[in-house]
């Protein structure tokens, strides 16, 4: 019989059942409970923090535009929706 030559695989750590160590950044983003309800929400991911709050935050709106107008948007690529905002700004004068 031949030998498995095939290279040891690492132990899983399962995160909530091992010791992680936590960083200080990621206490202050993570979610808070205090007897089962959230008292705050998370900020963020484990690893990257959340968005900044804006003063002046976006509405979510749903909006139908013609299909044409959207292909043509979105193959601008990235931020396309951010560029349909400045358009309408442009158009009403804003």
């Amino acid at each position: 019989m031949r030998k498995n030559t095939a290279p040891e695989s690492k132990p899983w750590i399962d995160p909530d059942d091992d010791d992680v160590e936590w960083t200080e950044d990621q206490f202050r983003r993570a979610a808070l409970y205090i007897g089962g309800k959230l008292v705050k929400p998370a900020d963020g991911t484990w690893t990257k923090p959340g968005r900044p709050i804006s003063e002046n935050p976006k509405k979510q709106v749903t909006l139908r535009l013609d299909p044409d107008v959207v292909e043509k948007f979105r193959a601008t690529g990235k931020g396309w929706q951010s560029r349909i905002n400045a358009e309408l700004r442009k158009a009403l004068g804003i």
